[in-house]
């Protein structure tokens, strides 16, 4: 047969090359049940007998489940085990399993069936979602639902024993639970039709070092057991049946990749300092407190971005102060002294939560979100506050507001910041006094108010995801737009620079969350216009260590006066592709 290549998104990096398996889930997390026997007799023995039958392959769920934590926990630490811990948090969430029996009562409906419609109705509403994030829960709602069923139809096969050599997985999908498993001296790799680059499977890929891409669509079907295959997880392609010749090139280029994250090992340990002596303070964004533990593994000087509505969107219900303060806290902890920077529930945009009901808008970009949402429902605000607040005392805690666009929005904040404090107080509640107050900077108004916003206060963090698309008016999700979205516009870097300057004139600091504080390129920019804090992704952590060990402040100051006098996006990145190559390879 002829070569194939087969285009997908590449979410977990590294080149691998081993022979095609077919694999096909027996766990059934499509949630279908048999349209037979899918009804009891109206009798109250059958509904009891069918209740029995739920809570046991309730128990018997749990207990796997516990077992597969306890594996992820060896294979991947706690970080990523929280997923799977999410999913056993699922057999108990009060819009979840209740409803099966409910169905069960009501309907007279099979144990399997109650389990299929409900997981399916679930799995529905999160798939009809705009944001991908949210689309992608419904694979972790059909994992755990198809556990569930496979343990009320004991004589089910689950697992991966016919895999006895190296080879890449080829799937529709692969829940969390099917990749927590997966051996990576066996299974090196794997292709899916479905799936996107937030997934928890493509996290899980990333933390056993299996090569990954996924949502590749029916270009899987040309693959027949057996072919040999390269995976390329950082371009996001395979090839199916190539010549020797190329073969053995990409064979190279695996060695060569082997190599080189080898040596970027050395330095997760060692703290980012530039040729010339400078301390730079590198922190990582983080969506749970799980991945703060991550985070210091990785050798972070912190967390610069701690994504708290990642702990929103995880549920099914809005979580209440002590839900909230523990996952701070835990946080806090898991830094040992470190700071860890708490933004306030950024939802809204393309982020929606279920539960909230937010109003449906024609351009949820530049409408209700953010702080927007905080400062009409105070409620929110003032319970994630207070959450912020008490976990203040058991660590470095900060506090920014999103999407601050005003100084009105930021005084409103500021203000019921200093109620809720107030409130604490009287209820003798411990917290840091001292908790420092900053905002994101991701709205252009926010950028050229700066001087006016520094003598307020106590830092910025700028959110170049948003930025540049709020500076160029381009979505950055569109792809007919996506060509214009570059953070090395001119006018995007004015705006930076502005930040920056206007913060150490006030004796401030200005941090950056977005991705272009995890860019090498962009290093020798950012330490030239002077940035305070990076935070990035913490598996970018020492790419960035790698680039600042050969860069001289002076020199890239020089630079950065140089690039700041250029006037597009294209000539700015030959220009630092050209410094970068004279210093380091790019």
């Amino acid at each position: 047969m002829n070569r194939l290549d087969i285009q997908g998104i590449g979410v977990s990096e590294g080149i691998r090359i081993a022979k095609a398996y077919i694999y096909k889930s027996s766990v059934g997390a499509s949630g279908e049940s048999s349209p037979e026997g899918n009804y009891i007799p109206d009798t109250s023995a059958a509904v009891q007998d069918e209740l029995h039958k739920l809570r046991e392959a309730k128990a018997g769920c749990a207990e796997q489940m516990e077992k597969l934590i306890e594996k992820a926990k060896e294979a991947v630490g706690e970080e990523q085990a929280g997923i799977l811990a999410g999913h056993r948090k699922l057999l108990d969430d009060p819009a979840f399993y209740p409803k099966m029996e409910a169905r069960i009562r009501e309907k007279l409906e099979t144990a399997p069936r109650a389990v299929a419609e409900v997981v399916n109705q679930v799995a529905s509403m999160f798939e009809g979602m705009s944001n991908d994030y949210m689309k992608e829960r419904a694979t972790d709602i059909r994992d755990i639902g198809g556990r569930l069923l496979a343990c009320l139809s004991p004589g089910q096969s689950q697992g991966l024993a016919g895999i006895t050599e190296p080879v890449i997985l080829v799937a529709d999908d692969l829940t969390p639970s099917d990749t927590v498993q997966l051996d990576p001296a066996l299974v090196v790799g794997f292709i899916t039709r479905t799936g996107g680059a937030t997934s928890h499977t493509a996290i899980l890929a990333r933390s056993l070092g299996i090569a990954a891409v996924v949502g590749a669509g029916d270009g899987i079907d040309g693959i027949e057991d057996g072919d040999l295959l390269v995976l390329d997880g950082s371009a996001g392609l395979c090839i199916a049946r190539p010549e020797a010749a190329e073969a053995e090139q990409h064979r190279l280029r695996m060695q060569q990749d082997l190599e080189r994250r080898q040596s970027l090992e050395e330095y997760t340990a060692r703290p980012a300092v530039t040729a010339d002596g400078t301390r730079v303070e590198l922190a990582a964004n983080i969506g749970s407190a799980a991945e703060a533990e991550a985070a210091v593994r990785q050798g972070a000087d912190g967390v610069g971005l701690f994504r708290t509505e990642f702990l929103f969107m995880n549920a099914t219900a809005m979580p209440g102060e002590e839900e909230q303060f523990r996952a701070y806290q835990e946080a806090a902890r898991l830094m040992e002294g470190r700071p860890v920077i708490i933004r306030t529930m950024d939802i809204g945009g393309d982020k929606e939560l279920p539960y909230l009901q937010l109003p449906k808008e024609t351009n949820p970009f530049l409408g209700y979100r953010a702080i927007r949402v905080g400062l009409v429902r105070q409620e929110l605000l003032r319970t994630q506050l207070r959450a912020v607040l008490r976990a203040s005392a058991f660590g470095a805690v900060k506090v920014m507001f999103p999407m601050i666009s005003g100084l009105q929005e930021w005084r409103q904040a500021r203000s019921i910041l200093a109620e809720v404090q107030g409130e604490l107080r009287e209820e003798g509640v411990p917290f840091d006094e001292k908790m420092e107050v900053g905002i994101m900077v991701e709205i252009p108004s926010t950028a050229v108010l700066a001087g006016l916003f520094a003598d307020e206060v106590d830092f910025f963090s700028i959110g170049t995801n948003d930025l540049v698309q709020y500076t160029v008016a381009a979505d950055r999700m569109n792809e007919h737009v996506a060509h214009l979205y570059d953070y090395f516009h001119p006018a995007v870097l004015q705006l930076i620079r502005t930040v920056i300057d206007a913060s150490h004139k006030a004796g401030k600091w200005t941090g950056m969350c977005g991705s272009m504080a995890g860019d090498p390129l962009a290093a020798p920019l950012l330490l030239g216009l002077g940035l305070d804090e990076w935070s990035m992704e913490a598996g970018r952590l020492s790419s960035i260590k790698e680039r600042l060990e050969g860069l001289d402040r002076a020199e890239c100051r020089d630079l950065a006066e140089r690039i700041l006098r250029l006037d597009t996006p294209q000539a700015i990145r030959q220009e630092l592709e050209a410094f970068c190559s004279a210093k380091i390879p790019c």
